[in-house]
């Protein structure tokens, strides 16, 4: 699996698993062990999604050792503090079975807590039990907010991110602040694959429309977590290293940009 350098050194995977809305129980522990190998070594889980123990069984029964993966969590909003964060974190371990984290993430910026919990994820990081750490579903203007408090950045921005919810001008300022974007949601949840742009793209290629749209996340720099418990599907997402789209594929899959959202505005969140 082929990797990006993050601010802090150390490498990160450009595809993972991720395990949204799969239940706890044997098949998310099936999907999770297939995907290993085949060859992925990121998973991605979040203790809202109530599977991190099935998760973290998942990557334990692999038989690839702990430190060949890349196992990221995040922190609910219910959680968000100093204290709370802390105690958070032990649970997500106490579940998932596992001695440390590569990436903790804060799941939303769902209120000024925030602040609180990123000091929590800095006293994890220099304590040795997290490797990176980072944000999810932040825009500019919260990332401007934790700049100011912070003494480490997040090396991880992880947002919705399509073809009708390019995100361009967050791209561009993480990448001025060398932040790295991962985007959840990369296929739209499926709400692209009767698309004729991509259609008539992945039909010039030989590939999916999958393949085509995490092709163009690769080549834009974007880390990407499509998720899937079909084995076939697992198999089919990481069959993007072969083939490269040109310019002007990229900018006809730009042009589909809609700033069309499937999943909750960071700035008008209720939970």
């Amino acid at each position: 699996m082929k990797t990006v350098k993050l601010a802090n050194g150390i490498d990160m995977p450009v595809l993972g698993l991720g395990v949204f809305k799969v239940e706890e129980g044997t098949e998310l522990i099936s999907a999770v062990k297939e995907a290993i190998r085949l060859g992925y070594r990121s998973i991605d889980t979040a203790a809202i999604y109530g599977n991190e123990a099935s998760t973290g069984q998942g990557i334990r029964e692999s038989g690839i050792p702990r430190e060949e993966l890349f196992i990221t969590s995040k922190v609910w909003n219910a959680d968000l503090g100093y204290e709370e964060t802390l105690a958070a974190f032990d649970e997500t371990m106490r579940k998932m079975e596992l001695d440390y984290l590569d990436l903790y993430l804060i799941h939303w910026p769902a209120d000024s807590r925030y602040i609180d919990a990123w000091r929590a994820l800095e006293t994890l990081h220099k304590a040795g039990h997290i490797r990176a750490i980072g944000v999810s579903n932040f825009q500019i203007h919260h990332l401007e907010t934790l700049k100011k408090h912070a003494t480490i950045m997040p090396t991880i921005n992880q947002v919705e991110l399509h073809p009708r919810l390019t995100q361009k001008e967050l791209i561009a300022y993480c990448k001025e602040n060398n932040i790295r974007v991962e985007a959840w949601s990369p296929l739209m949840q499926g709400g692209l694959f009767d698309n004729q742009t991509l259609q008539a793209i992945a039909t010039h290629h030989n590939k999916t429309i999958a393949q085509i749209i995490l092709r163009w996340d690769l080549q834009n720099g974007i880390i990407a977590i499509p998720k899937s418990t079909k084995p076939h599907r697992i198999a089919e997402n990481m069959d993007i290293f072969d083939f490269e789209l040109t310019l002007d594929e990229m900018t006809k899959i730009d042009a589909l940009n809609q700033n069309l959202r499937v999943g909750p505005d960071p700035d008008n969140i209720d939970f």
